[in-house]
């Protein structure tokens, strides 16, 4: 198929042209990040855009660089909408992290230059600010509720108001803290995981968390997708004296019919969606009263123009956002983030995630979290840049999460969700 069956299909405002479409990929503190470069005709300009999809990061790069840059080469940088509904349908079969992954490196990437074209960030573009900066939350954890009260008490100090809390369950199906010895040695799987003692240990964590941390700090807390509606009731019902900011991920999304009556009967609200991989994942949730924060992966869904979209039901809906930003967000994906707080009624809360001076190496302009609040760049587009050099001394490896994933069972051996 020759170039020109993909021209532009009007003519374009500006003889700018896309010449390039590449994903690079780098890991500067152990986590694969997959970052999508356009180039233009026009020396100096190009986007960058976040396509982090950690555990399967080789798919992506190979649909970014075989697949869709053919499709983007020769147009204008300008119609966004129009190239990312094109990459979207032109595979016939929609959806999913890996295309939604690559499309978002197009779209946020197509934002950047747009920022970059105008001279302003990209929240500008959005129609500004309505807040100054996002609030965020960072996570403490620990094999025993001592030291996760410790570390919360240190993030504290540090300026942090909301602090999410795990503890270590026994054996290595665990979540969110250390790995810690098996309570089932006689067990047909003696490393599993007990949704019962999960049950049992949660509450007894925040009952020391409100007995010894400031009354003033916001406490959440991730189930990680492991219990059934009735379990996820009966934590709510008992975490409700400890006035949780949210619960998280309480349902597998394989259960997330179920979520409106489990809100409905839960004290605590509920934050859900960051294993949405589309918008209409996303459009489910906020529409059908399943979440009070919605915390999806803004790449998983394909980039900012969803995650706007979504951002605006959610304000009409009365839900608040809480996008997924752990350290498997990249720089720029973390800037888009916060491009939707600072721009967006319905902003609840933030995930931060505090990099480290080799990813500040590569990715000049990531944003630094101060006294627990994260404030955009003002720089034209995302304010964030990539020295592909030093990208290159951390080259990205396959997640460590699948062989995590296979031991994540229950102690008769059954794989639970991970």
């Amino acid at each position: 198929m020759s170039i020109e069956t993909f021209a532009n299909p009007w003519p374009a405002r500006e003889d700018i042209t896309i010449t390039s479409v590449r994903a690079i990929t780098t890991a500067p503190e152990g986590i694969a990040l997959v970052v999508v470069r356009i180039d233009t005709n026009v020396p100096g300009l190009y986007g960058l855009g976040c396509a982090t999809f950690t555990q399967r990061w080789k798919a992506v790069v190979a649909f970014v660089n075989d697949h869709l840059a053919r499709l983007l080469i020769g147009r204008y940088p300008g119609d966004i909408g129009d190239l990312t509904r094109l990459a979207g349908y032109s595979g016939y079969w929609r959806g999913g992290p890996v295309t939604n992954n690559a499309i978002s490196g197009i779209d946020q990437a197509l934002w950047d230059i747009a920022g970059k074209r105008a001279g302003m960030p990209v929240h500008e573009l959005l129609g500004g600010k309505v807040r100054a900066a996002a609030d965020t939350y960072l996570h403490a954890s620990g094999r025993t509720i001592e030291e996760t009260i410790d570390q919360a008490q240190e993030l504290a100090e540090s300026g942090l108001r909301h602090i999410r809390l795990q503890v270590s369950t026994p054996g290595g199906g665990g979540y969110g803290a250390p790995q810690v010895p098996t309570e089932y040695p006689d067990a047909p799987y003696r490393d599993g995981w007990s949704s019962r003692d999960y049950l049992r240990r949660t509450p007894a964590l925040f009952e020391a968390a409100r007995d010894k941390l400031p009354g003033n700090l916001e406490l959440l807390h991730d189930v990680h997708s492991r219990l059934s509606p009735k379990e996820a009731v009966w934590l709510a019902r008992a975490l409700e004296p400890y006035r949780l900011f949210f619960l998280e991920d309480v349902l597998a999304p394989e259960h997330w019919d179920r979520l409106p009556e489990v809100r409905a009967a839960s004290p605590v609200p509920l934050a859900v969606g960051e294993l949405t991989t589309s918008l209409q994942d996303a459009v489910r949730l906020v529409r059908d009263h399943g979440v009070d924060f919605i915390r999806s992966h803004v790449s998983d869904i394909g980039g900012l123009t969803p995650a706007r979209k979504i951002a605006d039901l959610a304000d009409l809906c009365g839900v608040k956002t809480a996008w997924h930003g752990p350290g498997d967000t990249s720089p720029i994906g973390a800037a888009a983030n916060v491009a939707l707080d600072v721009t967006s009624a319905a902003f609840g809360i933030q995930e931060g995630h505090v990099y480290s001076e080799a990813t500040h190496e590569v990715f000049p302009g990531t944003l630094r979290i101060t006294n627990g609040w994260l404030h955009p760049n003002e720089a034209p587009g995302w304010g964030i840049d990539i020295d592909e050099a030093a990208a290159a001394r951390y080259p990205a490896e396959l997640s460590g999460h699948d062989a995590w994933a296979a031991g994540v069972r229950r102690i008769d051996g059954a794989l639970e969700a991970p």
